[in-house]
């Protein structure tokens, strides 16, 4: 029998209010447990995600808190798809996502932020007053970026809380913006090898390179056994695995993704899936999905349905692209990263055509039966977009939705209303 080990010492060295923690991981284990215990058929590998989200704020932490002491390595916070994992790695140091997925503290935000300020920008501040997220605690360092005005201000008082380091995120594409966000790739990597006091070369680049490709490559793999009829593995359990690659050890979760990819294509030659042959399908696009907000997701696939794609940064960005691996100077490899993330297609981009190829192409290429967009509340961006994208659906004889919401479960009767019309219309 596993030694049962407390953690609420080590909760507290960071410096967290750890009653208020023992509250927010009740709630979030009775979400688990309602959105991802009771599905049927899941494949048994997804046991992993299960054990990664019991120990999310303990064993994972504990592992980096023992880094930190033991071979002095710095943990390097974000809360941005477009902060280059590669680096933080390729400098000894620990890359995390921070928490942003729930509402937290809301009324010490509202004292220095906004109240009609989108959920996730709330969220990540509100679990910086609450004291309640270990990943924020026991960063040495965070980097934040500019993806949109939100969080550019905001951004100005986290800095007051955090050290904190800004990635200036071009909204054009072009030879001039490039230029640019290279130079901005080698700002972070001076910063990031001032942290940690590791000087990044070509060795221990192209070693991070690899590690993180790998991973990507894993989540390809999964990815691509969803095409499938039944499809094998739900939506919410292909979410928590690209919510999981932000926070778990690199190498041990890629080995646990090629474990699901292998079971998944299994069950794909037996004809198995997570749902019935013919349930109808969808593909999610939208604003990011940070832990643990599992909301929409499982409302969709409690309506009936199966999410079989997510164009989002939690989803599909993620793992789309790989960073070329021919590189052989530091130079040469962190030009490699800064074109990969450059062709990250976000909302923050104007024009941009990539992201409604994206949608179309995965819609079509996943078989999916309808496009449900999603933007949080006050996300101007994705708002806005969702005209382009749902005339483009039009064009494509696509079904689609609209949905905007926010962390709360206020309108869960109102969108599982909605959700499950949408459905059985298509």
């Amino acid at each position: 029998m596993a030694e049962e080990i407390d953690y609420h010492p080590m909760w507290k060295d960071l410096g967290m209010d750890v009653e208020a923690h023992d509250g927010l991981l009740a709630a979030v284990g009775g979400m688990y447990q309602d959105v991802f215990l009771t599905q049927e058929n899941r494949p048994k590998s997804t046991e992993y995600l299960d054990n990664v989200v019991m120990n999310i704020h303990s064993g994972r932490i504990k592992e980096m808190v023992d880094h930190k002491a033991s071979d002095g390595q710095k943990v390097v916070g974000s809360f941005c798809l477009y902060v280059p994992e590669e680096i933080v790695r390729a400098a000894n140091g620990i890359p995390v996502g921070l928490c942003s997925g729930a509402d937290w503290a809301t009324d010490k935000v509202e004292e220095h932020l906004p109240r009609n300020t989108c959920p996730l920008i709330k969220s990540f501040t509100g679990f910086k007053l609450g004291k309640v997220c270990p990943y924020i605690e026991s960063s040495d360092l965070v980097v934040g970026e500019n993806t949109c005005d939100g969080k550019k201000k905001a951004y100005e008082y986290f800095g007051t809380q955090k050290p904190m380091h800004i990635m200036d995120v071009p909204n054009v594409k072009n030879d001039g913006t490039m230029a640019n966000w290279k130079a901005e790739i080698r700002r972070l990597a001076e910063r990031v090898e001032q942290e940690t006091g590791t000087k990044i070369t070509a060795e221990s680049l192209k070693e991070a390179i690899r590690v993180t490709n790998d991973k990507r490559r894993a989540l390809q793999r999964l990815s691509a056994t969803r095409a499938a009829d039944p499809v094998p593995i739900s939506g919410r359990d292909s979410l928590l695995t690209v919510q999981a690659a932000f926070m778990d050890d690199a190498e041990r979760l890629t080995g646990a993704i090629n474990a699901m990819a292998d079971e998944c294509e299994q069950r794909v030659r037996d004809g198995v899936g997570v749902a019935p042959k013919g349930t109808k399908r969808i593909l999610y696009t939208g604003t990011p999905m940070a832990v643990p907000f599992w909301k929409l997701f499982s409302l969709i696939e409690k309506a009936g349905a199966v999410i079989v794609g997510e164009e989002c940064c939690t989803g599909y960005r993620y793992y789309k692209d790989l960073v070329d691996e021919s590189g052989k100077t530091v130079d040469e490899m962190l030009d490699a990263i800064a074109e990969r993330y450059f062709n990250i297609n976000c909302a923050i981009f104007t024009p941009n055509p990539g992201r409604i190829e994206d949608v179309m192409r995965l819609a079509k290429e996943l078989h999916a039966d309808g496009i449900i967009d999603c933007s949080l509340q006050f996300c101007t961006l994705y708002d806005m977009e969702s005209f382009t994208l749902e005339k483009a659906a039009k064009e494509a004889g696509i079904p689609y939705m609209h949905i905007s919401t926010d962390y709360s479960n206020e309108d869960a009767g109102q969108l599982s209303t909605r959700v499950e019309a949408f459905v059985e219309m298509i």
